[in-house]
């Protein structure tokens, strides 16, 4: 780690916030130009480090995975800008990654509560409604302040996406997790799953894609923000083929909320909810994608700077992460370009500086 690193370049300290002069001492940034001289010049626009709100590090297709696959999920996350990851459940026990200087900070959600033989298989503690509340005080237990609900699945008996639990249940579990001080947030296809989960008392909306217009009032007299991980709603049109035959229903409604996706972004957007990047990096999405998520909230009709926003400084405040401020951990992200002006650069970070270890190379 070098001691003293100078960033030369723009430093973007919020959306329309722009200044020059910043360096990293011993893993901290200041304002203040050191008396030493920098043992590293880095260029470019600084940026806080991305924030993936929806992400699953340590999980696979079939559920926990090794360390060293984890370990090189993280890593890619890093080297795309993600220094900040909220965890929405995984069956790993991701808290060594948590002490590793050279990993991104990761949130834990503990492990994903779904309804048994409603979900994948192997990826979430699986229950039934009389359980729900219990294993909700367990994850918020063994987490970082967060429970992840899986609010619907496709019920075969019906043919079509159905709530995973009764609405009077996730309400109760719901007020277990405040009481044992964590929010909560809920994997939501549907429409009706939203409405449940806001009567609940929900801290935030997954994937959102039934979102309707009624439900906005609701969302902003609650301060409910979402995150649409939309490259992820980008796989419906696959799940519908495949299940086209057996469950026509079913199919039908996945591609009617597909084909709404950015309208309904950009309905949220424009009345003023919170709108977050989350990639759902884990079982099906690759991970190191966030750049491809903002670009995915920009074709919903985000402004440039509000896209970015979803992963960067408003990110950090709702996850109570610093940005760049005196004193804050250093870690930031580098661009050759202003991502404001030139949004696709986003995809390719000059390099990222956490806890003041260099990753990449843009300085001299």
């Amino acid at each position: 780690m070098a001691e003293i690193i100078e960033f030369s370049g723009a430093v973007l300290t919020g959306p329309e916030e722009e200044r020059r002069g910043l360096w990293s001492v011993d893993g901290r940034l200041t304002f203040v130009r050191p008396l030493a001289k920098p043992d590293v010049v880095l260029d470019g626009w600084v940026l806080p480090g991305l924030v993936d709100a929806h992400c699953h590090v340590g999980l696979g297709k079939g559920g926990a995975v090794d360390e060293e696959t984890a370990r090189l999920q993280a890593t890619a996350d890093r080297n795309a800008g993600t220094l900040l990851i909220r965890d929405a459940g995984s069956a790993s026990d991701t808290r060594w990654l948590q002490r590793r200087a050279d990993m991104p900070r990761i949130i834990r959600a503990g492990r994903h509560i779904a309804r048994q033989r409603r979900y994948i298989p192997g990826l979430a503690e699986e229950v039934e409604p009389e359980d729900l509340m219990e294993a909700v005080r367990k994850q918020a237990r063994s987490g970082d302040g967060w429970v992840k609900i899986v609010g619907d699945w496709i019920d075969r008996s019906a043919g079509d996406l159905g709530p995973s639990f009764p609405a009077a249940v996730v309400k109760d579990a719901v007020a277990a997790a405040h009481d044992e001080g964590a929010r909560v947030t809920a994997h939501c296809f549907a429409e009706g799953t939203i409405d449940d989960m806001l009567d609940a008392g929900i801290d935030c909306i997954e994937h959102a894609t039934g979102l309707l217009p009624h439900h906005i009032p609701r969302l902003l007299d609650q301060d409910v923000p979402i995150v649409p991980t939309l490259i992820n709603i980008a796989t419906f049109p696959d799940i519908a083929k495949q299940a086209e035959t057996k469950f026509p229903r079913y199919a039908a409604h996945m591609i009617a909320l597909w084909e709404g996706r950015h309208e309904r972004v950009l309905e949220a957007f424009d009345a003023g909810v919170r709108v977050y990047a989350g990639t759902d990096a884990g079982s099906v999405i690759k991970h190191g994608r966030i750049g491809e998520e903002i670009l995915e909230l920009q074709r919903a009709g985000l402004p440039a700077a509000a896209a970015l926003d979803a992963a960067c400084w408003s990110a950090r405040e709702w996850l109570g992460a610093d940005g760049i401020s005196e004193g804050a951990s250093a870690d930031v992200v580098l661009y050759a370009k202003d991502p404001r002006a030139s949004l696709e650069i986003v995809l390719q970070p000059g390099c990222t500086v956490l806890r003041g270890h260099i990753s990449g190379s843009a300085g001299h």
